[in-house]
């Protein structure tokens, strides 16, 4: 084939894939391409003629005694006896040694061209396939937007991504979210694969706790910059989440920068999620502390940590007043589960015997309570 150079350099430049690797990818394609013309037991290899701006195609030859069965056999082509090869190739030859005739593949014609065409079509898309693959591989957990192609019978929302479509499922939808052709949406990256028979699959996700966290990243400047670090986050889609929030600087307060003033930033986060309620708590190592913040709005009174048995997740019992196991518990139990979520935490409710309390107010025993458990652990 002539002037192979040109064709590299012009499907290295339409396809946005580098020279070498484009090189390889047809050099593959002539190689299979011989295995289905002559014989796919063989061993062949291709070369790239600099100067004639051509390519070469070789089947690998062994030299075998002249009476080895080989020369008999089905694959006897791919086999010289050694009294021939020291006469036609080199008198120095020894049985064993290797040297490579070449074939043309144009001499089979119209089979040759059709086939040769279907193998580089065929390699060249798997390599597109491929650093497209290792492009978004890098983007999972990251924000993407498009616009909305189609929208199938099963309420799968197929999405164009720059140069690829990704398909956004209905399980990774928030309730109540109905797209139709021609919105632009944003999604975080949840999976990417490669398939043989249907290419690469990019599937996104708007349920994700890492689309709550890109939002925000989006939102507060502190985030983006990583003077505030979103340490966990916990959510149930469009109903309430939970993130804990820690600063790296001593004179920046991360709930409130989370928050905004008068809760422009979160709010602009919450809209995106359909009015998702988020609860921002600050984050800190010591287990009890965490769990005392993370059961807001609920006043406890005390935290303790037992450890799981037989690999289960550790417990934590909190005994708080009865009038706030509601509020600890949530609707449908939703505080308590986003509590467990963002501890890792089993948490286990207790009432506190003899409490009279009946408002949700913090009484002075109760900032008693909170006080002698943060001046315990040093917060």
């Amino acid at each position: 084939m002539e002037n192979i150079l040109d064709i590299i350099d012009a499907l290295a430049h339409e396809k946005g894939l580098p020279q070498d690797m484009v090189k390889e990818g047809l050099k593959t394609a002539f190689i299979q391409t011989a295995k289905r013309l002559i014989n796919p037991e063989f061993a062949y290899d291709a070369e790239i003629d600099e100067e004639t701006k051509s390519i070469r195609v070789y089947q690998t030859i062994t030299v075998v005694e002249d009476d080895d069965e080989k020369l008999q056999g089905e694959d006897a082509q791919a086999y010289i006896s050694l009294s021939k090869a020291v006469a036609e190739v080199d008198p120095d030859v020894e049985v064993g040694d290797e040297f490579q005739i070449e074939h043309n593949i144009e001499k089979h014609g119209r089979t040759a061209v059709a086939t040769l065409h279907r193998e580089i079509e065929f390699h060249i898309q798997r390599l597109v396939e491929n650093e497209l693959y290792n492009k978004y591989k890098e983007k999972v957990g990251t924000l993407v937007s498009g616009r909305v192609t189609r929208v199938d019978n099963a309420q799968n929302t197929y999405i164009e991504v720059d140069e690829v479509r990704a398909i956004l499922p209905m399980k990774s939808r928030i309730k109540g979210e109905h797209f139709k052709v021609g919105d632009t949406i944003s999604a975080v990256v949840r999976r990417v694969n490669v398939d043989k028979a249907i290419g690469i699959q990019i599937e996104l996700s708007r349920t994700s706790p890492k689309f709550l966290e890109e939002l925000l990243r989006l939102e507060v400047p502190e985030i983006n910059d990583n003077i505030v670090l979103v340490e966990k986050s916990a959510r149930i889609p469009g109903e309430r989440a939970k993130i804990a929030l820690l600063s790296t600087h001593p004179q920046v307060d991360p709930v409130g920068a989370t928050v905004g003033v008068k809760g422009v930033r979160i709010n602009a986060v919450s809209d995106e999620l359909l009015g998702e309620n988020i609860d921002c708590i600050e984050y800190t190592s010591v287990p009890e502390i965490f769990i005392s913040r993370v059961m807001s709005p609920a006043i406890i009174n005390s935290v303790v940590i037992e450890e799981g048995e037989d690999g289960e997740a550790p417990k934590a019992i909190v005994t708080l007043p009865g009038d706030q196991k509601s509020k600890a518990i949530g609707k449908s139990g939703i505080n308590i589960r986003l509590a467990s979520m963002l501890t890792g935490y089993n948490i286990e409710l207790v009432e506190q015997e003899g409490s009279t309390s009946l408002s949700g107010e913090m009484t002075e025993e109760k900032k008693e309570d909170i006080s002698s458990l943060e001046a315990l652990f040093g917060e």
